[in-house]
């Protein structure tokens, strides 16, 4: 795009604009000269593939990094963005961000957590304000949320953490948010829970609020976008009104195929084989299937899968070939090592196939890498890279990966979805129903329903008990949601 005159009045009321900025990592170039303007008022959908620059641009908006090249002007602060510090932009700007790696401190309490940003909140009574503080956010936004502000946010979900982070970032403070950033704020909410959050959005913008809603469920774009902005590579491809976009052409501009439900003629065409698991709570599997769990957020299903994943893998000493694997959809409690190389974190399940009594065959490890990067679209120029230099996205195939490169028979996925791009997930879902016709067996939670009407056999938890088991035509959203609460319903 154009250079834009930051000081003409068109721009004057812009939150934050932006002219011609660009950042380069070393030789990567994450942002190539993008201008744009956020108006108060407006939600923006920020959307794109993996590795497109989304996360970049948010992070040169709200001051964690400074722009490479180009210049931006903040509403109200005049000066350029190097000659303030990051928090003093944020704080003076009201400029806010829930990330989708999650940063609350697990060691603290919901109410600690939301004393970090608050420099004016101290003294004795501290922790009631925060208290009264932190529900009067969680309410507005999550009616019935049901936590508890002394609880330590480890023992929360990774739901009622995300609640929580959203909360704080809509909280009052002593200067009101003007721009809230949300990345992937749904990927580990129910569609319930996530409809509270949209309704939210919409308040908040009517108020004259702004918002950056960066999300790979295009449903929900449509749903509280006013305007979208599609990246590509770290440019902007298309930047207008919800209007002028359908699902099929904000699809198209990201470059990707829609991803389609298969039908029952494509799933029956598979055959199965004998039942190979069968839990104390009713929960079974047979060889070749595609087992889904779902229902509301919180219902068992987790608890479900990590009963029957460590009952299978707690062993004293890890056998030559590993029958169970696991794809988390919590990548930093459960997934990634943080301080490994993708190409470690990748090899992880499947060293001791390859390597020698005590030593690693690194010359297969490298080629194994090398297959899952362009198997799965693994965006770096190098598998010695750090894991974190990848964006969310491409953490999560790196977990995908890691996963099916094993000899597992069974591979167990708890939401593993989360961050991932419309196409990404459209290669994942065949690559699943090509590994399931060779064999293998997958247990798969997800909080979205579309996923789930992916799978062959779906067992819908309510109360931590199984309140429905749906097969083939069967399963569809309605008799999922019906299921989710109709324990709920005859208890009335």
């Amino acid at each position: 795009m154009n250079d834009i005159d930051l000081d003409s009045n068109e721009y004057q009321s812009a939150i934050v604009a932006l002219s011609n900025v660009s950042k380069h990592f070393g030789a990567l170039k994450a942002l190539n000269h993008i201008s744009i303007r956020i108006e108060p008022g407006e939600c923006i959908g920020l959307v794109g593939h993996n590795g497109a620059g989304k996360s970049t641009l948010v992070k040169i908006i709200n001051g964690r990094l400074k722009p490479t090249d180009g210049s931006a002007r903040y509403q109200g602060l005049i000066e350029k963005i190097s000659r303030k510090t990051n928090a003093e932009i944020a704080r003076k700007l009201g400029i806010r961000s829930v990330f989708q790696e999650l940063s609350l401190c697990a060691n603290l309490t919901v109410l600690e957590n939301l004393r970090i940003p608050y420099k004016e909140m101290s003294g004795r009574g501290w922790r009631k304000a925060a208290k009264t503080r932190v529900l009067n956010s969680l309410n507005s936004i999550f009616p019935g949320h049901g936590i508890n502000p002394l609880t330590t946010v480890s023992n929360l979900t990774i739901a009622e953490r995300q609640m929580v982070e959203i909360a704080i970032a809509f909280s009052e403070r002593d200067i009101p948010p003007s721009l809230v950033i949300l990345d992937e704020p749904t990927s580990s909410l129910d569609s319930a829970i996530a409809a509270q959050l949209l309704d939210h959005i919409k308040r908040f913008c009517k108020t004259g609020g702004a918002v950056i809603f960066i999300t790979h469920m295009l449903g929900e774009i449509f749903e509280v976008a006013s305007r979208i902005i599609v990246m590509k590579d770290g440019t902007i491809t298309e930047d207008d009104d919800l209007a002028f976009f359908t699902r099929q052409s904000l699809v198209d501009a990201m470059g990707h195929v829609v991803s389609q439900q298969p039908d029952q003629a494509q799933k029956q065409g598979r055959e199965l084989g004998d039942v190979i698991l069968r839990t104390p709570d009713g929960l079974s599997a047979r060889q070749n299937e595609i087992v889904g769990l779902a229902g509301l957020a919180g219902h068992g299903q987790a608890e479900a899968l990590a009963a029957f994943y460590i009952g299978k893998t707690s062993f004293w000493r890890a056998p030559k070939k590993i029958n169970v694997a696991f794809v988390a959809g919590d990548r930093t409690r459960d997934g990634v090592m943080p301080l490994w190389s993708i190409m470690n974190n990748l090899s992880l399940k499947t060293l001791t196939e390859f390597s020698g009594r005590f030593l690693v065959d690194r010359k297969r490890e490298a080629e194994l890498a090398l297959q899952w990067q362009n198997k799965i679209g693994i965006r770096t120029n190098d598998t010695n890279n750090p894991i974190l230099s990848l964006s969310g996205g491409n953490q999560q195939k790196v977990l995908f990966a890691k996963a099916l490169a094993s000899s597992a028979s069974i591979v167990v996925m708890d939401d593993p979805m989360r961050g991932v791009d419309v196409g990404t997930k459209k290669d994942v879902y065949e690559m699943i129903r090509q590994e399931a016709a060779n064999g293998r067996t997958f247990l798969w939670y997800s909080t979205e329903i579309d996923e789930v009407c992916e799978c062959d056999r779906v067992f819908v938890y309510r109360d931590g008990v199984i309140s429905a088991e749906l097969i083939g035509s069967e399963i569809t959203e309605e008799n999922i949601l019906k299921a989710s609460f109709e324990m709920q319903d005859s208890a009335a």
